[in-house]
């Protein structure tokens, strides 16, 4: 019990801690995010290895799922005789929940990892202090063009995986379970409203910016050589997972709570 309670509270110091110094590092982006200087070339730069190259894994993710999800759609729905619905609950689900979520998710295991190995890389092999040196604020040269870019290009992304996955539907629903194509069409743009789809932009941004401020924040405190970058490159795939599923919520409650 003695050191039950000694333990106790240095858990709950180091968390304090721990989250005083992630919210002033996220200050600190915010502030390199809008004031001068900016670095154009490194944005663009970002836009490719962010946006583009995620194309593929975010774009497969996304046709399996709506292919999927049309299968257990009407699967279920069979049981109650509204195959009818299986259109409004693919538009929907993909454009709230699943394209989002997933496309954050792709994103999180792929950019947030690479994030933290680069800056985590630079950090123990002190580049981060040459820059410094230099009168370069690593901030502005490294973390705030990862952040725009993941901000951007997010939403982007989450709008090409809800087309494909609704794509993916509608495929395996005429071509496996026989739906006229007509009738899907206008079922799924009858269903389909604004706010689905700015609450799936919504979430996109808040996932984009925290994928990427989580693997900045975990490269840029790496230490300890090849095993320290090797866990902040594990703690940023972990951390941005999960944000992106905590954060999902709350977006969700906020647009659709009762």
């Amino acid at each position: 019990m003695k050191n039950f309670i000694p333990s106790l509270g240095h858990f709950a110091l180091g968390m304090f801690e721990t989250v005083g110094r992630f919210v002033s590092f996220l200050g600190q982006i915010i502030k390199a995010s809008f004031t001068p200087p900016f670095y154009p070339k490194l944005i663009f730069k970002q836009f490719l290895r962010i946006g583009f190259y995620s194309l593929p894994v975010v774009g497969l993710t996304a046709a399996f799922s709506g292919m999927v999800l049309a299968l257990q759609t009407y699967s279920g729905f069979s049981r109650f005789s509204a195959e009818g619905a299986v259109a409004m609950v693919v538009v929907i689900s993909m454009v709230r929940e699943m394209g989002p979520v997933f496309a954050g998710l792709m994103v999180a295991g792929r950019v947030g990892a690479a994030i933290a190995a680069e800056i985590g890389t630079m950090k123990v092999s002190e580049q981060l202090d040459a820059l410094k040196t230099l009168s370069v604020n690593p901030f502005h040269y490294l973390i705030a063009p990862r952040v725009i870019a993941s901000v951007l290009m997010l939403p982007i992304l989450v709008i090409i995986a809800d087309i494909i996955g609704v794509f993916g539907g509608f495929l395996i629903a005429v071509e496996q379970l026989g739906f006229n194509p007509s009738i899907y069409l206008q079922k799924t743009f009858m269903n389909l409203e604004t706010l689905d789809v700015v609450s799936g932009l919504v979430k996109a941004v808040v996932f984009g910016f925290f994928i990427a401020a989580l693997g900045c924040y975990h490269g840029y405190h790496s230490k300890g050589g090849a095993e320290g970058v090797g866990t902040a490159t594990t703690l940023a795939v972990v951390s941005g997972s999960v944000i992106v599923l905590l954060t999902n919520y709350f977006i969700t409650e906020l647009f659709f709570g009762v």
